[in-house]
């Protein structure tokens, strides 16, 4: 994609990273997944790399939730962080793609774990206006791709934004060693 044509482009379904020189400290090295984007209506997404540090049960300790206590809650984004919205991620390999269904309620997400789908809670989202992103997109703050099955691995969510990166060919292998403020080297 070239900057001039994201006005025309949808990512919804796609994965941004954040460029090493975005600093905003609500998106430095995330991975984002686009649940929605339309250039006149704005984007929606999760971060998928940044762990909350508690579970479900953690959040939500009624009864009624416990069969959701040991879902991983991660930060969405700043937008909403009062709220806990359940995912489910589903990786098909054939054709290679990544499916969801957001805004889950409990019987839903149980069903899916059942079914054998990935569930996330996140608390908040990421969320842009109309024609926010594409501008984002033309100050090249954001590295698209599409996404793999590793963007349900939980354990490397740590690593998830350089092994994506480094996945990507020689210049953003070396985009995702770079260091935190280039000026100190």
């Amino acid at each position: 994609m070239t900057p001039d044509d994201s006005s025309q482009l949808c990512l919804r379904g796609s994965l941004i990273l954040a460029d090493p020189s975005l600093q905003d400290s609500n998106f430095h090295r995330t991975v984002l997944l686009l649940t929605e984007h339309r250039h006149d209506e704005g984007a929606h997404g999760y971060v998928l790399n940044r762990p909350f540090g508690k579970t479900a049960g953690d959040l939500l300790t009624a009864p009624e939730f416990k069969s959701l206590s040991k879902i991983p809650v991660f930060v969405g984004g700043p937008v909403s962080q009062e709220q806990l919205t359940f995912v489910a991620f589903k990786w098909q390999a054939d054709p290679g793609t990544l499916t969801w269904a957001t805004h889950l309620t409990r019987e839903d997400a149980k069903q899916r774990i059942d079914n054998g789908e990935t569930v996330r809670a996140f608390v908040g989202y990421s969320g842009w206006t109309g024609g926010q992103l594409e501008s984002e997109l033309k100050r090249r703050s954001w590295i698209t791709r599409k996404p793999d099955h590793s963007v349900l691995t939980s354990d490397n969510s740590s690593r998830l934004w350089a092994d994506l990166l480094s996945s990507m060919g020689p210049w953003f292998h070396l985009l995702s060693k770079m260091p935190d403020d280039p000026g100190l080297n």
